[in-house]
């Protein structure tokens, strides 16, 4: 028999808990362990109530999917609007990076839901009519949106899957590198790793933004 105190306090929480709350703690749980750690018993506990009392505020785990994806939408700025289009996508890019680097789990899924949310449509409203504001066509904006979003995400993607996140790391794994490898063998990749990534030269940020700048200016809003 559970004891007065802790029933009432279960109550508590259950009374207190809305969509928002759930929505949060998913996220939390997801930058912790992963889209895998996400799961509804998992949430609960976090939560410290009952799973089945989760879904008087998620109807499914893909609706909580569907939240957390739009969350993580309304974490992102949008291009400001009283620029140029290049100036502004390129502000866009750098939230984007900024907030998927903060949130991991969420890049394999910002484009694979088929229920997108307000902050999602907003977003991708938003992004839409700077370039069309910019002179682009309806055909052309859909492609250059394509290869804006394909090279951040793919930059992420490879940024989040290297071995090191520091100088000092990526420094150990040239180190360790360089020490295996037959340099007469490889002399490119040697000098690469000796002039270019070991010391303090190597910048992701810097190397984001030079590849964003390919991109940006690859760009005109006058090809059909």
């Amino acid at each position: 028999m559970r004891e007065h105190g802790t029933d009432g306090r279960a109550k508590s929480r259950r009374k207190g808990l809305n969509g928002e709350r759930v929505v949060a703690a998913a996220i939390e749980l997801a930058d912790e362990k992963g889209l895998a750690g996400v799961t509804m018993r998992a949430l609960a506990g976090r939560l410290g109530v009952e799973a089945m009392s989760l879904y008087n505020h998620v109807r499914s785990r893909e609706d909580l999917l569907d939240r957390m994806v739009d969350n993580v939408f309304g974490r992102i700025d949008p291009p400001p609007s009283a620029t140029d289009w290049r100036t502004a996508m390129r502000h866009r890019a750098r939230s984007v990076r900024t907030v998927l680097l903060d949130h991991p789990w969420a890049l394999s899924l910002l484009n694979s839901r088929s229920r997108p949310g307000p902050a999602t449509l907003r977003h991708l409203d938003a992004v839409l009519g700077t370039l069309r504001g910019g002179g682009f066509s309806v055909a052309m904006t859909v492609r250059a949106i394509s290869a804006i979003d394909s090279y951040i995400h793919g930059f992420i993607l490879q940024e989040l899957s290297l071995p090191f996140t520091d100088q000092q790391e990526l420094d150990d794994v040239t180190d360790g590198i360089m020490r295996e490898m037959p340099t007469d063998a490889h002399p490119h990749l040697a000098e690469v790793i000796t002039l270019q990534m070991r010391g303090p030269g190597y910048d992701k940020t810097e190397e984001f933004e030079f590849g964003l700048s390919l991109v940006l200016n690859g760009l005109h809003p006058d090809e059909a």
